[in-house]
């Protein structure tokens, strides 16, 4: 028992520690090659601190706050919106055969169709305000989820609905009894990766196309050259990626333990 919690403590220490020096590695080769390379294009770590310290005193865009709440209020809303036409979605389609047969191909063919193809339509009708960021977000977040859903219902054991009808559950108490449960996990797994796909189509759409927000903070530093401001905000977006993620991950977790 002592050896086994050694070995699991030996790895907690020897994981984090693998990261940190990757990390460290990254960190010196892009030092070394962003000094030998064009300083107009390329900017090491040591000028993008500074950089990252400015942006967050507010000195190179006083606009970050508003920008920051608005580009979370987009993906906010976004996911909401999948969330709810992906679940409803989802569930026509898995819990009626007929209609998951004759439109589950054709949601799987327009889920393959890159997504950037359907930005420009989505500008040309939403406008280059916040609808045509939440739209895009939103059509990236809810595939993966109907998708996740549709799935979800398919791999449930047919033979455990039997058994919970022949106790005399209805309709109802064996889909909250037997069909959710069983399908939860692959439930929560759709849903973190329509988050993360939220996140990324309402940042990516205020890049292509929009007056506010961080994608339009990153567009104006790269437009004109501010590549240490551009590589600060940059991070700061990722910040919001890998917390979302991160956040996500965990309630995959807890369902994962509720299924065990």
């Amino acid at each position: 028992m002592t050896s086994r919690c050694a070995r699991w403590a030996s790895a907690d220490v020897r994981v984090p520690a693998l990261r940190a020096a990757i990390l460290v590695l990254f960190l010196l080769a892009w030092e070394g090659v962003a000094r030998t390379a064009n300083p107009l294009l390329y900017v090491p770590p040591s000028a993008v601190l500074p950089a990252f310290g400015r942006l967050l005193a507010l000195e190179s865009y006083p606009d970050l706050v508003p920008s920051l709440l608005l580009t979370l209020r987009e993906i906010l809303v976004a996911y909401a919106l999948a969330i709810a036409a992906g679940l409803g979605c989802g569930f026509a389609l898995g819990l009626n055969r007929t209609i998951g047969r004759a439109y589950g191909p054709i949601l799987a063919a327009l889920y393959a169709v890159p997504a950037v193809v359907w930005y420009p339509s989505l500008m040309l009708f939403f406008g280059l305000d916040a609808a045509s960021k939440i739209a895009f977000g939103f059509l990236l977040g809810f595939f993966p989820i109907t998708l996740a859903v549709l799935a979800g219902i398919r791999q449930v054991n047919p033979q455990l609905l039997v058994v919970a009808r022949a106790f005399g559950a209805d309709g109802v108490t064996a889909f909250r009894k037997v069909t959710v449960p069983a399908m939860l996990f692959t439930l929560v797994g759709g849903l973190r990766t329509g988050l993360a796909l939220s996140v990324i189509g309402v940042i990516v759409g205020e890049i292509l196309g929009s007056r506010s927000g961080m994608g339009a903070l990153i567009n104006h530093a790269y437009g004109l050259f501010r590549t240490s401001d551009y590589v600060a905000l940059v991070l700061v977006t990722l910040v919001l990626i890998v917390g979302s993620d991160a956040l996500a991950s965990l309630v995959e977790r807890r369902a994962q333990r509720w299924t065990d």
